[in-house]
């Protein structure tokens, strides 16, 4: 039908309408998706994106003065929740204290079995792990359908008893060692130096100090070895739990905000902690060399026994140490809550989570199959393509390799 004034088809005209329209959508969805793609874009929107965050809407501000009045009657309510809050992790932490002593013969017990002060009774060893159950369903499928007599298997567990009483192996061999190689935040610190003296880590305890402020102290007890001349090495903590009066609503339990280790006595030219380095220096003006030597701090677990100190609180923390506290902190809560509760699960790693496992090998290969196959599709798509030149290009011999 045309339209008489404007002289042309209307049903033309809307469907070239909803053409174009349809062509601008999507150009614009490419446009966005291109732009997405860009690192720069993505790192601004969402610096853009993370400045909105609890900005005031102007919501608040416009309400009366009447109904202003009352919010600040509910935060006066919340604060008192808070303060009873702090009072509710006060008693929490009492009862820790008084269960910590109810646990100490189960932790005993274990650091016996440990450094083989004991054997276990075979009824205390009475806990199949997943291949022993899977092994016996094997077995027994076998049994019911062959109907072999178990004289073979007899002799089988003859020879495991006589292997294990032949086994002159005491305890767990390394298990600090490996448990703490398994947990990311902890083995990330320790180096080859340090293997050797963690061997020698017989025992972990946490002691809970129900003092004001309360807190903790971490205890490392070692066998006598030819690295230092302690056999207890230990890391205090203190902790608060008291809402901030700056930041009141931000109280969320107790908090650690202070520790302390203690001196290590390193025998003569074991202290892994430091190590010695050589530079050579040339005099400016008469060009001669000298050799300087100097003693610099070394990469090593054990400078987690002398954390930064916490200044005064009429001086502020920089940056770097504000780093390496909060590592500390967390590394010490870390210990505390999970490890020393939990040792023989995180020594056999049933205690780590999926997300403790490195799978980037994974990732790259799947994203090497999407970018072939992203490839794979960009050539059946393209008119110009020619496989036999591409076949051509791949019998050309590689470039030599020159030596600079």
């Amino acid at each position: 039908m045309a339209d008489p004034e404007k002289g042309i088809d209307t049903a033309e005209g809307v469907e070239e309408v909803e053409e174009m329209e349809d062509e601008g959508k999507t150009s614009m969805s490419l446009l966005t998706a291109e732009m997405m793609k860009n690192p720069q874009v993505l790192a601004a929107l969402q610096s853009r994106l993370g400045s909105m965050i609890g900005s005031p809407s102007g919501y608040i501000e416009s309400l009366p003065k009447s109904v202003k009045r009352r919010i600040k009657a509910l935060k006066n309510l919340q604060l008192e929740c808070t303060r009873l809050e702090a009072k509710f992790y006060e008693e929490v932490h009492a009862l820790e204290c008084k269960y910590a002593d109810l646990y100490m013969p189960f932790f005993e017990k274990r650091n016996e079995i440990i450094n083989g002060k004991v054997e276990p009774t075979d009824g205390e060893c009475d806990f199949p792990s997943d291949s022993e159950k899977d092994d016996d369903e094997i077995t027994n499928e076998l049994k019911k359908k062959t109907k072999v007599e178990s004289k073979e298997n007899k002799d089988n567990e003859n020879k495991e008893q006589n292997e294990t009483q032949n086994d002159d192996t005491k305890g767990i061999p390394e298990f600090w060692l490996t448990t703490f190689k398994n947990v990311e935040m902890i083995s990330e610190r320790i180096q080859e130096h340090d293997e050797p003296i963690l061997k020698d880590l017989t025992d972990v305890k946490v002691k809970l100090l129900d003092s004001n402020p309360m807190g903790f102290t971490l205890e490392f007890h070692f066998k006598p070895n030819e690295y230092f001349s302690n056999t207890l090495l230990t890391k205090d903590y203190e902790m608060r739990c008291v809402p901030d009066e700056d930041d009141p609503f931000g109280f969320e339990g107790p908090e650690i905000f202070k520790c302390k280790g203690c001196t290590i006595d390193w025998k003569k030219g074991k202290n892994v902690t430091m190590k010695t380095i050589k530079k050579k220096q040339k005099h400016k003006s008469r060009g001669s060399v000298r050799t300087v030597t100097k003693t610099v701090q070394n990469d090593s677990f054990f400078n987690f026994f002398s954390p930064p100190t916490v200044p005064s609180d009429e001086e502020q923390l920089d940056e770097d140490t504000q780093v390496l506290l909060a590592a500390d902190f967390e590394m010490g809560h870390f210990i505390r809550e999970r490890i020393v509760p939990k040792a023989v699960l995180y020594f056999t790693g049933e205690a780590l989570q999926d997300g403790d496992f490195d799978e980037e090998e994974e990732g790259e290969e799947e994203e090497a199959e999407d970018e072939e196959k992203d490839d794979d599709e960009d050539e059946d798509n393209d008119p110009d393509y020619n496989p036999q030149s591409d076949k051509t290009a791949k019998k050309q011999p590689p470039p030599e390799c020159k030596q600079q």
